[in-house]
């Protein structure tokens, strides 16, 4: 894949997410994606064989890169709680960097393909673990489903910038970065 081709795959992502986030995946057709991404409609199937293929490889990947960067967080952190605050650190910076994802997996989803959607559970799961991996080590005796919901109410918190992020955002960011880490039990430090 050359550069100039990789490049046009990222805008047609990056546009898609912020179309489907603003008018549901349903409520854009491939005509709109092309103009929006200053090509025709037709032209998109030079990228993707399709629009579920779009909403596909942009869940996928997403999720793909939350447990890639998650694993290096805690691979450099000097011990759990500071794994723990590295995880924190790199949801909040996704979540607010990201929003239209938050909101296109949560209203989209069911449009997933099924395979497409097996891997994103699947690799969701393994973020899942790797949260609370670090929680059982921060908190021992912590049973691993208190420490997986623990994780995922952390990630409802986090995740609900899209809808709450009212404030500025360095403001955004350390507010939910303490209201994250308290939840887990995690001074800020």
């Amino acid at each position: 894949m050359t550069t100039e081709t990789a490049t046009r795959r990222e805008q047609v992502l990056a546009t898609a997410a912020d179309l489907f986030a603003t008018r549901g995946f349903h409520g854009v057709s491939v005509a709109e994606l092309g103009a929006a991404c200053g090509i025709s409609g037709p032209a998109l199937y030079k990228h993707f064989p399709s629009k579920q293929a779009i909403l596909a490889e942009m869940l996928v990947s997403i999720s793909e890169e939350l447990l890639a960067v998650g694993r290096e967080r805690v691979t450099a952190a000097p011990d759990a709680k500071g794994a723990v605050r590295a995880l924190v650190g790199w949801h909040v910076d996704f979540a607010l960097r990201r929003r239209s994802l938050i909101v296109v997996q949560d209203r989209d989803w069911e449009s997933l393909p099924d395979e497409a959607r097996e891997r994103v559970r699947a690799l969701q799961r393994a973020y899942v673990d790797v949260w609370a991996g670090e929680l059982r080590r921060v908190h021992p005796g912590l049973r691993p489903d208190r420490a997986r919901a623990m994780a995922h109410a952390a990630f409802g918190l986090i995740n609900s910038t899209p809808h709450s992020a009212l404030l500025p955002e360095p403001q955004m960011r350390r507010l939910l970065t303490e209201m994250a880490l308290g939840s887990l039990g995690v001074r800020r430090d």
